[in-house]
């Protein structure tokens, strides 16, 4: 366990250097949520979207989970460039553990993606957002769970694949049904019944429903605690399928 600990620190604290180093890539990561709050959020000021909470407490969580579902689904680049510099290549003759491997990227990613919110939240309370503390974290802590979730699984493409070429498509196929069946943007009720029954095949559906009965301090309801099962069990299996998909890449 002290071995994966360090070995992780070690990976955490390489790619978080880089991070740092690209300060660009934090300001442009959180920019189409921001666009879509300053844009989009203005219009649905006086529209009952939800029977609790406000229209910003339904808008905000939902580009919170927007923010990790695109930024980590794509996390996967980096490998191949990894790849084509022979950086995977190496991996194959160090001692490290595959799990950690893994784990330092994607804690990386999800601090990252953590911090991009913090921002996300600060602009989304200028503007109006009124939600308690404990539910605002709340959001935080899925935000990293789904972010390690999908950039392993991301990371688990790109060991797959050879070219951006390949990968993109597939990434871009994945997060648009996503996106549109998990009511990111408007609660999945407000449409047909055939449709909300169908988006609860999407597991982020889950995900949504929680943060945004944590923003309006429903911290006991059913919807957050499935939204934890469905998470914690997604989080899981993402990652034994990276940690594979890296044990087999270093064979």
């Amino acid at each position: 366990m002290s071995a994966l600990l360090s070995d992780t620190a070690l990976i955490f604290g390489r790619y978080a250097r880089q991070t740092v180093r690209s300060r660009l890539q934090m300001l442009f990561g959180v920019l189409m949520p921001l666009l879509y709050l300053l844009f989009f959020g203005p219009l649905l000021t006086d529209l009952p979207l939800s029977s609790q909470g406000s229209s910003w407490q339904v808008l905000v969580p939902g580009l919170l989970l927007q923010l990790a579902l695109f930024g980590a689904s794509f996390c996967g680049f980096g490998i191949i460039v990894e790849k084509q510099y022979g950086v995977v290549e190496r991996m194959r003759v160090t001692p490290v553990s595959r799990l950690a491997l893994l784990l330092g990227r994607v804690l990386r990613d999800a601090l990252l993606f953590v911090l991009q919110s913090a921002l996300l939240v600060g602009a989304a309370l200028v503007m109006g957002l009124r939600a308690p503390l404990p539910g605002i974290l709340i959001g935080f802590a899925f935000v990293a769970v789904l972010t390690v979730a999908l950039a392993s699984l991301s990371y688990t493409l790109a060991m797959r694949v050879s070219t951006p070429q390949a990968f993109g498509p597939v990434i871009n196929a994945l997060t648009m049904p996503s996106m549109l069946l998990s009511g990111l943007m408007l609660p999945m009720s407000l449409g047909p019944r055939w449709l909300d029954v169908l988006s609860h095949f999407m597991p982020l559906r889950y995900l949504v429903d929680a943060v945004r009965a944590a923003f309006v301090g429903a911290y006991a309801s059913p919807a957050v605690l499935y939204g934890v099962l469905v998470a914690l069990a997604f989080a899981a299996l993402s990652v034994i399928f990276g940690t594979r998909a890296f044990r087999r890449a270093a064979a």
